[in-house]
């Protein structure tokens, strides 16, 4: 699949990293659309079917295929192979990244809860933190930068997964161990002090990596209106407007900042 059609995929399914990555300098976008147009398919790998096992066969295959492409060796079988070939031949630790994050969606296929925090931390990490990370490393970061790239990874991905809480629910998967208002507050609340720690640490993070933290521009907004009115999350109603997420990514992408 070309470039084009990669950036056609993240525009249908994921629109908030598709303005992120057309907020960035053309160079960026070229490695940012194949890595985005992985994420959504395997993301959505544990959808396709309404039987666990038949999704997990799905994410097995690009467990598989992933592990392939890092080795150098092409796979049919999905368009964006061919887009992915060039990002991933020879290179162990986005392989390694990568695989990472479709292992982690098995949770996805399943209606069991979390076994408990830890487990929910490992998946937000694996899930937003590999991809946010990988992204960054694609973009030149250095490894003294993964710290912040994570924390501020995990407060962006745990402002998606509130969102996401409602559709979870609807489809039958239990999305916390501790579902009272209270608990959710305080969980957000963590995910602040995590995107405040990561903007201490921004100096770490070469301007030229900077784009890849800017899907989580709405981030802090978000987890700052579930902290407070924890009850919107249950309500599906944290989302910020069209308007003030367009607001929160120019003023980044503009100051040049996460």
């Amino acid at each position: 699949m070309s470039l084009t059609g990669c950036a056609s995929l993240v525009q249908a399914g994921d629109p908030v990293r598709f303005a992120a990555t057309m907020a960035a300098p053309v160079a960026a976008r070229a490695t940012l659309w194949p890595l985005y147009a992985l994420n959504l398919e395997i993301a959505r790998a544990p959808w396709v079917s309404a039987e666990p096992m038949v999704a997990e066969m799905r994410l097995q295959w690009w467990i598989d295929t992933l592990e392939g492409l890092g080795q150098g060796r092409a796979r049919n079988g999905h368009p964006v192979t061919g887009a992915l070939l060039p990002l991933l031949s020879g290179k162990a630790e986005l392989t390694t990244l990568l695989t990472g994050l479709a292992e982690a969606r098995r949770w996805d296929c399943w209606s069991e809860a979390f076994a408990d925090r830890g487990a929910f931390d490992a998946y937000l990490d694996a899930t937003s933190g590999n991809l946010m990370w990988a992204a960054a490393r694609l973009l030149g970061a250095p490894d003294q930068a993964e710290a912040a790239v994570r924390d501020f990874a995990w407060g962006a991905g745990l402002s998606a997964y509130l969102m996401a809480a409602p559709e979870l629910e609807r489809r039958g998967r239990l999305p916390f161990a501790d579902g009272r208002p209270a608990a959710l507050g305080l969980l957000a609340q963590e995910g602040l002090g995590r995107i405040a720690a990561a903007r201490k640490s921004a100096p770490t993070i070469p301007r030229e990596s900077v784009p890849a933290l800017w899907p989580g521009a709405s981030a802090a907004a978000i987890l700052r209106r579930a902290a407070r009115r924890a009850a919107l999350i249950a309500a599906g109603a944290l989302a910020p407007s069209p308007f003030a997420r367009h607001w929160h990514l120019a003023t980044r992408a503009l100051l040049w900042r996460f």
